[in-house]
């Protein structure tokens, strides 16, 4: 056969396939995701990707892929006719034959090395961009109506969402890919070695019956007896690959924690407690790591008994017909390609189901990843709105998450220059009733009037983002268009003026500063930014009494219409309000008392 005829007989080889895959992909694609639980996770994932509302070129690069593994397809079986040939030549010391065979070849590597190469690239731009795609979305919905700090208060926590934004998601896109051209690549290449080996094989009398054809229907139920055992040896792996994922999250979340409350640790003398804890978290991965090996190789063994078999049974069973001269040595080799191409397609499932343990483990990781995020974003929050910038709590109860009262019927407005000091015994609920005037604190009811676009809350300890010493100082605010001298000015203020000089060094701060000098900062953040309304929560706990008191005196003369209510224990900070919050406790109640 001539190059030309093998384009153009490819060239409508690939039509039809391409027309058939489209039809066939497109009514599995509908079945697994309508009627299958991990098919419904991954159209609630990615159906928005795939959106031709969207954009048309998810689809479009679905397309270009699905041509290029029908393509490599085409070109197996074009190896093996090549095959058949070069063999037949040697065998009939047909030199001519074997040079053009020669030729062939040549022409049929050029095409595959263009064709791996572009087919790499394609699947990886593909996967990079679905990645973006998809971070982009469970990021955005995360971080939307503070649902990163509301899925806290799930009983169903999602544990580490570090790890399922960035690697479950990363994982997810490429396994999906990589199993997806798998299952297209083997079921073309079930039906084109299907038809090579059904012309190939011969008739086979088993129990006195002439069974013709008999290598294609003994292949196929060979594997399908070989993948109901396979599936039913691998199935534990599923369960313990998605607890790898989270064990192996939780251990390093707990290493983090060792590095973030280093200095706490170190003078607790508390090496002990938490090597014991990291010691445990790292003896249940190991454990668990054991219980994968045992169980992969039992898999594994199976698997390699089936494949080795299935190498010698084309060979057996031709033998008889090949030394009879009934095929030639081209004939016999491109049986047992046949035979091991169509054996190793029907059992895609069986070699892929580790894999595919590990992909449902990472699906169901970011399904109830995206679960959480839909509770925390559907948890009601107490009536919050805007009155210029009036400050006032109508009515407001705030309960613990079992639903026991901290505070009841609490109602009072704060006027400006009229700072509020709030005061109680620890549990009381004075942090949580912050939390509440914040809008990020669903247990409880009533209504609150705040300037939501100018308030400004401060913890106890402050927190310091990545970057330099002035993003930390204006944060949340980005520090664009400083007017000069500003900044130095703030930090002398706020009595940090030895930073001066380091404002626009990058560093982390939080690491740097003492807990004194964060909150110090925080102060000067009040300056900078000028609220309406400024909640202080133990925000000067770790200052002297001197430090607290020149900080709230700097506050009054620079923020005198601030409306003000602070969290405190220390009796110092009465003299710098006028009115007193008083929580009991327990019982819910609560007295206002005026601080002459």
């Amino acid at each position: 056969m001539q190059w030309q005829d093998v384009l153009i007989e490819s060239g409508l080889w690939l039509a039809k396939a391409y027309a058939l895959t489209l039809l066939a992909g497109a009514a599995v694609v509908w079945g697994l995701t309508r009627f299958t639980r991990w098919g419904r996770q991954f159209r609630r994932l990615s159906a928005g990707y795939f959106s031709l509302r969207r954009s048309w070129k998810p689809l479009a690069g679905v397309a270009l892929i699905l041509l290029l593994t029908l393509a490599a397809v085409r070109l197996d079986v074009l190896f093996s006719n090549w095959y058949n040939t070069m063999y037949s030549a040697l065998q009939a010391l047909d030199e001519p034959g074997f040079w053009a065979a020669m030729l062939l070849f040549s022409l049929l590597a050029a095409v595959h090395v263009i064709r791996s190469l572009f087919d790499f690239y394609v699947q990886q731009a593909f996967v990079v961009h679905w990645r973006e795609w998809l971070n982009e979305q469970l990021l955005g919905r995360w971080m939307q109506g503070q649902a990163y700090y509301r899925s806290q208060s799930l009983s169903n926590l999602a544990d580490n969402p570090d790890q399922r934004i960035q690697q479950d998601i990363t994982n997810f896109a490429q396994t999906s890919m990589t199993l997806a051209v798998g299952l297209i690549n083997a079921l073309v290449s079930t039906i084109a070695f299907t038809v090579i080996l059904w012309n190939l094989s011969g008739p086979m009398t088993v129990l006195g019956h002439e069974i013709p054809r008999a290598m294609v229907f003994l292949v196929f139920i060979y594997v399908f007896l070989a993948t109901l055992l396979a599936i039913w040896i691998g199935k534990p792996l599923i369960r313990l690959n998605f607890l790898n994922e989270k064990l192996n999250a939780d251990y390093r979340y707990a290493l983090v924690r060792v590095r973030e409350y280093a200095e706490s640790i170190a003078f607790y003398r508390g090496e002990r407690v938490e090597g014991r804890t990291l010691r445990n978290g790292f003896a249940q991965v190991i454990g668990n790591a054991w219980d994968i090996i045992y169980r992969s190789l039992k898999f594994l063994g199976f698997n390699f008994v089936v494949t080795q078999t299935a190498v010698v049974f084309p060979f057996i069973l031709q033998a008889t017909r090949f030394f009879s001269k009934q095929i030639s040595l081209g004939d016999l080799i491109q049986t047992a390609q046949a035979f091991g191409r169509l054996q190793e397609n029907l059992s895609f499932f069986r070699n892929i189901y580790d894999s595919f343990a590990t992909y449902r483990a990472t699906l169901e990781r970011l399904a109830g990843f995206d679960d959480a995020i839909d509770a925390a974003r559907a948890m009601e929050l107490p009536r919050t709105h805007q009155d210029g910038a009036r400050l006032a709590l109508l009515g407001v109860t705030v309960n613990r998450p079992d639903g026991q009262a901290l505070i009841r019927d609490l109602s009072l407005e704060v006027a400006p220059g009229q700072p509020l000091l709030v005061r109680g015994p620890s549990g009381s609920g004075k942090t949580t009733l912050l939390r509440m005037i914040a809008g990020i604190w669903p247990h409880g009811s009533g209504e609150i009037i705040r300037p939501d676009t100018s308030a400004l809350f401060l913890a106890q300890k402050p927190y310091l983002p990545l970057g330099t010493l002035r993003q930390a100082l204006h944060y949340p605010q980005p520090a664009d268009a400083v007017p000069p001298g500003q900044d130095e000015a703030i930090l002398d203020q706020v009595q940090l003026g030895h930073l001066r000089d380091r404002l626009d060094v990058e560093d982390d701060w939080s690491r740097i500063l003492s807990l004194g000098e964060q909150q110090r900062l925080a102060f000067g953040r009040l300056l900078i930014a000028r609220p309406q309304a400024a909640f202080l929560d133990e925000a000067t706990s770790a200052m002297d009494e001197g430090l607290e008191d020149a900080m709230y005196r700097l506050l009054r003369e620079q923020l005198p219409e601030a409306r003000i209510i602070s969290v405190g224990h220390r009796g110092t900070l009465r003299r710098h309000h006028r009115h007193e919050l008083v929580l009991q406790g327990e019982s819910g109640g609560w007295t206002l008392n005026p601080i002459e």
